[in-house]
């Protein structure tokens, strides 16, 4: 998995979601992140120190291709904003569901 910048992450997203416009999906996860990359410590030994400041982790995956970021706190309006206008660009080849007609049956 690559770890990326936030714009290097946008500009990727972009790419896999060209990529999986024909046939394919993209699936994205979105996690609390604490910077902590080891495991909790046993009993008897000193317990890991508190965040200074929370962090999502953003990842996305097509096929095998993955690729990650990590979005600080003072980050993510700006983040979120660029996401947001991301998807309404590249979610428009939507199907679109055809709802089963149903017959009232009077009795």
């Amino acid at each position: 998995m690559v770890l990326l910048e936030n714009d290097m992450f946008l500009t990727e997203l972009t790419k896999l979601f060209q990529k999986a416009r024909a046939d394919g999906s993209v699936t994205m996860t979105f996690k609390r992140y604490d910077g902590i990359d080891k495991p909790q410590p046993r009993e008897g030994k000193p317990p890991l120190p508190e965040p200074h400041e929370h962090m999502c982790l953003v990842r996305a995956k097509s096929r095998s291709k993955k690729i990650a970021t990590v979005i600080k706190q003072k980050e993510i309006n700006k983040f979120q904003v660029a996401y947001s206008n991301l998807l309404k660009g590249n979610l428009d080849g939507l199907k679109k569901l055809k709802k089963p007609k149903i017959k009232n049956k009077a009795e």
